[in-house]
Order: C-alpha cells, then structure tokens, then sequence
C-alpha cells in the first residue's frame, strides 16, 4: 500500500508541476498590445427607464476614463435622450461638450411582417 501511496504522491506532485508551469506560460501567450476597445463600449442606449439612470451611466463611463461617450435613442425617446446629454453637460459635467449629433432613419419589420420607420439620434 506504502508503494501506491508514493506513486500518487508523485502523480499528484507532478501534476501540480505541469499545473505550475501552464500558469507560467500564459501570460507569456497574451499579446504585448492592449486589447482593442470595442466601438459600442462608450455607448448609452436610451429606453424606457428613468432619466437619472442614464445620466448616471454616462458620468460613469466618463469617471471611468472615457474621454467620448456616444448617446443613442429610437423614437418617442429621443427626447429623453437630449435630456440626457443636456442634465450631463448642466448640471454633472460642465465642461462637456456636444461633438456631433448624428440622425438617421431606420426601417424596422414587424412580426407580422409590415415595415415602420423609426427616427433615431
């Protein structure tokens, strides 16, 4: 039984080693660049929930270091939308400024299959 017992000791043992070792190496596999940001990470999309609660998500993202961050709505919200960006920039963050304001419309299917066009900002 003595004998087994050190076998799986050094089963256990080497295992650890092998585990060691692949802990060693993956930082070397990572690339030496920073990940790329994705484009939508800045992004505060604006729905139905309360105004305060997307100019808290937009002071965040600028505490967090972003430097742009985008504000985006589709139809009846557009309006709380700008009231977003104009709590942030009078009251939160007053040096914010307004780098462009980009509107399109969009054509959305429904599930019956009739297509609606929606404003979006």
């Amino acid at each position: 039984m003595d004998e087994q017992t050190g076998s799986q000791e050094e089963q256990v043992s080497s295992q650890e080693e092998q585990m060691d070792s692949q802990e060693e190496m993956e930082p070397q596999q990572m690339p030496s660049q920073p990940t790329e940001r994705r484009r939508d990470d800045n992004t505060v999309y604006v729905g139905k929930k309360g105004t305060m609660g997307y100019v808290l998500a937009v002071v965040t993202q600028f505490n967090n270091g972003a430097s742009v961050v985008t504000v985006k709505a589709r139809g009846k919200l557009i309006s709380r939308a700008v009231d977003v960006a104009e709590i942030v920039r009078h009251r939160f963050m007053t040096s914010a400024k307004v780098q462009d304001i980009a509107i399109s419309t969009e054509e959305l299917t429904s599930e019956d299959g009739s297509k609606t066009k929606v404003s979006s900002i």
